[in-house]
């Protein structure tokens, strides 16, 4: 078990450095587009080249790499373009609130896909069976964009019952998380569902779940004990990759509704062309990408330890 934790980490540690030198190439070897950017298209040559002097650009590539690979480690992401402060004290709030909506969803989400996954797959073909699985493709099947203004319209316009926006300016306002949880809820929870569904329904028919009916078993302990614990490991999967799409697939959800969110913040970023605060974000982004990739594999070997081996 140490060995697989050891080799799972070390991956995590090369793919990341991988990305960081890719990252730095894209946006940061070329030092004159990086002095446009933070100077603007207005500055002077002298301007740039006293700039790009000052901040070490003059510098050997690989000098500068390892410079910028020390600073990102200690959290210093430079200057935000766009917000004039340092980066770290526009990303860590962005990306808590994030977690916030992204927890909250989850909350909902996850034990509602898992139980409508597990009664579907329990009784296969049955009327039971079919709704849950046209439910879950027909809200699958609806993008973002499309259920928020749907639910914005039903709720906000028609009913009064809920704000339009989050943008949280008098304080935490847990009204303003409703529409936004809503929304992701309704269009995540189908993958899981139809995925724990088909898993479900393929472990019940396997044969020590047919020896276990067979013995006389309670039903209740054959679901629990035999069926849940190995249907669970596909699901698994698509449960922890959620959390990647809920970091940076939500930025429609977050622009829509004015959320202060990390998705929200990479557009601003990127729209702005705002250089030190995209490459916070990106790293940021593939750091969780990678982590919770390592959590799922660390995972497998609680669900199914004949993995640990593979």
């Amino acid at each position: 078990m140490v060995i697989f934790l050891a080799k799972r980490f070390a991956f995590m540690l090369l793919t990341m450095l991988a990305v960081s030198i890719l990252v730095f190439l894209l946006l940061e070897v070329n030092g004159e587009s990086v002095a446009v950017k933070v100077l603007g298209p207005y500055s002077s040559e002298e301007q740039r080249r006293l700039w790009l002097e000052d901040n070490g650009y003059f510098e050997p590539a690989y000098v500068r790499y390892f410079t910028w690979l020390g600073s990102m480690l200690v959290g210093d992401f430079g200057e935000s373009i766009r917000f004039r402060v340092p980066v770290a004290e526009v990303l860590w709030p962005r990306l808590l609130n994030t977690a916030i909506l992204g927890g909250m969803v989850f909350l909902i989400m996850v034990p509602l896909s898992l139980t409508l996954g597990v009664l579907a797959g329990m009784r296969e073909g049955s009327v039971l069976d079919r709704t849950i699985t046209v439910g879950a493709v027909a809200t699958t099947s609806v993008p973002e964009f499309a259920s928020s203004v749907l639910l914005g319209y039903i709720f906000v316009f028609e009913l009064g019952l809920l704000p339009g926006t989050s943008g949280m300016t008098e304080g935490f306002d847990l009204s303003q998380m409703v529409l936004p949880v809503m929304v992701l809820v309704l269009y995540g929870f189908g993958y899981i569902t139809r995925m724990m569904r088909a898993s479900m329904a393929e472990v019940m028919q396997s044969a020590y779940i047919r020896t276990a009916n067979l013995k006389g078993l309670p039903y209740r302990r054959v679901i629990m004990k035999h069926a849940l614990r190995n249907a669970l490991i596909a699901p698994f999967t698509v449960i922890i990759l959620q959390i990647n799409w809920l970091l940076s697939g939500v930025i429609v959800v977050e622009f829509f509704f004015a959320y202060n969110g990390f998705g929200r913040l990479l557009l601003e970023a990127s729209l702005n062309q705002d250089i030190y605060l995209i490459q916070a974000c990106a790293m940021v982004a593939v750091f969780v990408a990678v982590g919770t990739q390592t959590i799922a594999d660390i995972g497998y070997t609680y669900l199914n330890p004949r993995i640990r081996f593979t």
